[in-house]
């Protein structure tokens, strides 16, 4: 009697779990949808691209794609003016170990924040709360300048105050 109950009570309970998941579909060949192959590489060393009607046995729609450019030269003639303009404004400059000092600060104060951010963000509980902190003032910041009209008048008040300064 025990067995009985015991394996009723089992049935019931695969009856019972069965009725929560959802069903598997019988057919496991029409879970998976066919994508189409992606047509093969064109290595060319022009931008010259010409692709059309790969042969496939399993294609959706046909595809026709071409790239091309008209004037190759015109990227070296950017580049050519950029490059004069940059020596035009670098022989202007009169001071120009000040401008290579602080170009060079910028670019270890750059590398000193990745540094001081990414040792923030290995503390397991910090990156969450600073996010908290800056939704924190975001929140204060929108009701306090951009909710009302006459905030925003202020705020565009101090803005053009400094600008003058």
């Amino acid at each position: 009697m025990a067995a009985t109950y015991a394996g009723a009570s089992s049935s019931s309970m695969a009856a019972a779990t069965t009725g929560l998941m959802p069903r598997a579909p019988t057919n496991q060949a029409s879970r998976f949808l066919a994508l189409p192959c992606l047509p093969p590489r064109c290595s060319a060393p022009s931008l010259r691209i010409d692709c059309r009607g790969f042969s496939e046995t399993r294609r959706l729609t046909s595809v026709q794609v071409k790239a091309s450019s008209t004037d190759e030269t015109s990227s070296a003639v950017d580049a050519n003016e950029l490059f004069s303009d940059l020596k035009e404004k670098w022989d202007k400059v009169e001071n120009k170990s000040t401008v290579i000092l602080y170009g060079g600060g910028a670019i270890v104060a750059v590398w000193l924040s990745s540094i001081i951010v990414g040792a923030i963000n290995s503390v397991p509980l910090l990156p969450k709360i600073m996010e908290l902190v800056g939704l924190g003032y975001t929140g204060w910041f929108v009701y306090r300048y951009l909710l009302f009209k006459s905030s925003r008048k202020e705020l565009a008040e101090d803005i053009e105050s400094l600008k003058k300064k």
